[in-house]
């Protein structure tokens, strides 16, 4: 009998072909692999031809989805191969870690908790391989195992020679992790097990960091009274695609690589690696409209044999090529790499399954819709510009808006330019964790209408607050969940009636008003919503004027807010009756003389652009706002509320710009100093142009002189004066 430990790298295409020569030439009669036991029954959906990896295998509690772990697969992962030979020759094979059941019920606090793997142990420096790297001469660890490992191309002792440093590691930096002690002690018991059953020539494949302890003395006994008494869980596994981008350190998987895309290429390719790799770069470049001849080529392909070179390698490696890279076809400038470093390097290549993997009927519902609006899995951004008036953008949109009403954010939905309500922009990238997402979701219902129908109305129950509800039915209106709808229509009706908080039939407002604008490519019935919207605004217009007096500056500002959102809401809703009640409101804002000055001169300004007010009105309520009988900080207050956001109309108008300055001059030094601070913030909502514009006209005004006389603006009625005076001459006692 023997037993032969091969200890590889999880993701090592160097490993991987040392790998299959090893069981070429031995050819075991048991193969025992690190990975999770309870996924052995998957274990013949590897070999189907709809299999094309990178693909992971995904074990998750089954009353928690969210709790769950990946263990993925590249063509190029020795496991991977593994698999596939056993496949192939029929042999028995089977996973021995510890099983996920225990792995998964370790709470994330405690000490056997998340600690890494070896699946989780990345080879930079931290890691004690780094010794290695450092006693060869190389001060990235990454680059030392490249070389020495994932180029080989030819069968040879390098298992030997890998168990070997790794004992003298071990030997070091003994492993304290109890996690990882529980999994080595599984594994041993199962190494004995298959001996038990008269295997004769059984492989072991493991993570190189396991082997010198697989092979340690300790007994039967040590190792089942370690494991006793573990916790455990019930878990379910199926097969999920995989990404490229997903096998990077830079994605937080710690057993990653830093070039996925890199050791393909190496796998794919045993002749002409630096030139088919160059040659693949070249076409990157031309595709985005570089000029890169096939002298570019031969003279990076030379480059980077000369590096090699002079490093005493014996093949260019990643480092060499980039190097060349830049030197060469991108003449010199380093940016141009990042091209190459997403297209090649790390590549996008998404995975696929066969349909007959497990799945929640949730995922093969949104994997039927998936497939008939032709919207395929990518680990790349893609943009969709849908036109609602067609059925297909119309079906693709109902799913999207329905996943995200799922917190499944598989598309973003973007802005798009253009009046129309017919036209949405998505950007869509697949990410594997979504996977998971719609098992989570599975609980809701089988479909992803059903299920985002009876989340939704799960929301809706636990809603306290109108605006939430008014929240709901924006989300739902795109989604197009009819019952859902028409209950949260029945829920705000109910909700608006009893409300006597007018800040939150403002808040509420906003989303309702939004909704509208899909009434005309949406087939949802909006005439209640009409009326209900209709309703909350007579009771805004009532109850605001009131609501406006009193205000600290946090209410204030909030209330300057909502009477922006609702002014606007308003606008779109185009009702007539309802436009001419707001107005109405605006102008008791106006002129009350209890109105928060914020908001007066919110209001005021939201009149003069409705043409409301005219300039010669305007112009008066700005030169009250800024009398000197007003207090400064209502003045900056009352200011701020007609400027804010715009300046535009003190360019344009010299009036209001003078009235303006004759205030600003007319301050005392520390009342100018005590304003400055609210005034430099108005003035920093305007634009920069803006900024700059009236900066040169406050320049060209004060070059006129400060003694010079402003125009008045405000025309006098000279009968109505000579009333006044002589009141005043009789009041002081001269007549």
């Amino acid at each position: 009998m023997s037993i032969s430990y091969l200890g590889i790298r999880h993701h090592g295409p160097g490993s991987a072909r040392s790998l299959r020569d090893f069981l070429e030439t031995h050819q075991p009669d048991i193969l025992l692999v690190e990975g999770p036991p309870e996924a052995e029954a998957l274990l013949k959906l590897a070999a189907d031809p709809a299999m094309k990896p990178p693909v992971a295998l995904l074990t998750y509690v089954q009353d928690n989805p969210q709790q769950a772990v990946f263990h993925p697969f590249a063509e190029y992962s020795p496991e991977w191969q593994a698999i596939l030979y056993a496949q192939q020759q029929g042999l028995p094979f089977r996973f021995i870690d510890l099983p996920m059941a225990h792995k998964l019920a370790f709470s994330d606090k405690t000490e056997e908790g998340n600690e890494p793997s070896s699946q989780e142990k990345p080879i930079p420096a931290e890691h004690p391989i780094a010794y290695l790297a450092e006693a060869a001469g190389y001060s990235d660890a990454e680059i030392w195992w490249e070389t020495t490992f994932e180029r080989r191309m030819e069968a040879d002792d390098s298992f030997e020679a890998v168990n070997e440093a790794i004992v003298a590691l071990r030997e070091a930096f003994p492993e304290t992790r109890k996690v990882d002690l529980y999994r080595e002690a599984y594994m041993r018991l199962a190494i004995r097990k298959a001996e038990k059953e008269d295997f004769q020539n059984i492989a072991v494949i493991c993570g190189a960091w396991h082997v010198p302890a697989l092979q340690q003395t300790a007994t039967q006994r040590e190792d089942k009274l370690l494991l006793k008494g573990l916790a455990k869980v019930k878990v379910d596994c199926t097969w999920i695609p995989w990404t490229y981008s997903r096998l990077t350190f830079a994605s937080g998987y710690g057993a990653g690589v830093a070039s996925p895309g890199w050791y393909h290429h190496l796998w794919k390719k045993q002749q002409d690696i630096t030139e088919s790799w160059l040659s693949k770069v070249a076409r990157v470049f031309r595709k985005e409209g570089l000029d890169i001849s096939v002298s570019h080529v031969i003279e990076a392909v030379r480059l980077s044999e000369m590096m090699a070179s002079m490093r005493n390698l014996p093949h260019p490696g990643l480092q060499e090529l980039n190097e060349a890279i830049v030197s060469v076809l991108c003449f010199g400038d380093e940016k141009l790499l990042t091209l190459i470093q997403k297209e090649l390097i790390v590549s996008n290549r998404i995975g696929k399954v066969p349909a007959e993997a497990p799945a929640v009927p949730l995922q093969h519902d949104f994997q039927k819709q998936q497939k008939s609006l032709r919207l395929p899995a990518q680990d790349e951004d893609k943009a969709y510009v849908l036109d609602l008036r067609k059925p297909n953008d119309l079906e693709r949109s109902k799913l999207l808006h329905r996943l995200h009403l799922l917190h499944i954010e598989w598309g973003r939905q973007e802005y798009v330019s253009g009046k129309g309500t017919f036209k949405e922009q998505w950007r869509v990238r697949w990410y594997p964790e979504m996977m998971i997402q719609l098992i989570e979701m599975g609980i809701w219902g089988n479909t992803v209408e059903l299920a985002a129908s009876a989340y939704m109305v799960d929301r809706m129950k636990k809603a306290t607050a109108l605006s939430e509800l008014s929240a709901l039915l924006e989300e739902a209106i795109p989604a197009e969940l009819p019952e859902v709808i028409h209950q949260l229509m029945d829920s705000i009706n109910e909700a608006a009636a009893v409300s006597g908080d007018v800040l939150e039939l403002m808040k509420a407002t906003t989303p309702l008003a939004q909704v509208s604008r899909y009434g005309s490519v949406r087939q949802s019935d909006l005439s209640l919503l009409s009326r209900i919207v209709e309703s909350m605004v007579s009771r805004i217009c009532i109850s605001l004027p009131n609501a406006c007096s009193s205000l600290d500056d946090e209410a204030a500002e909030e209330m300057f807010s909502q009477l922006t959102a609702v002014h606007e809401s308003i606008q779109l809703l185009q009702l007539e009756d309802t436009q001419k009640d707001w107005q109405q409101t605006l102008i008791q804002l106006a002129e009350g003389s209890q109105t928060n000055a914020l908001i007066a001169g919110k209001a005021c300004r939201l009149l003069h652009d409705a043409q409301h007010y005219s300039e010669d009105e305007v112009a008066r309520k700005f030169s009250l706002a800024l009398s000197v009988a007003q207090e400064p900080r209502f003045t900056a207050a009352w200011l701020e509320g007609f400027l804010k956001g715009s300046g535009t109309i003190l360019l344009l108008d010299d009036g209001l710009w003078n009235i303006l300055n004759n205030w600003v001059a007319s301050l005392e030094d520390e009342v100018f100093v005590e304003l400055l601070p609210l005034l430099r913030r108005n003035f920093s909502t305007f634009s920069s142009i803006e900024r700059r514009k009236l900066g040169e006209k406050a320049k060209h005004h004060g070059s006129a002189g400060s003694s010079a006389k402003v125009e008045q603006v405000i025309a006098i009625d000279e009968q109505r004066g000579k009333q006044a005076m002589q009141v005043v001459a009789q009041l002081l006692g001269l007549k």
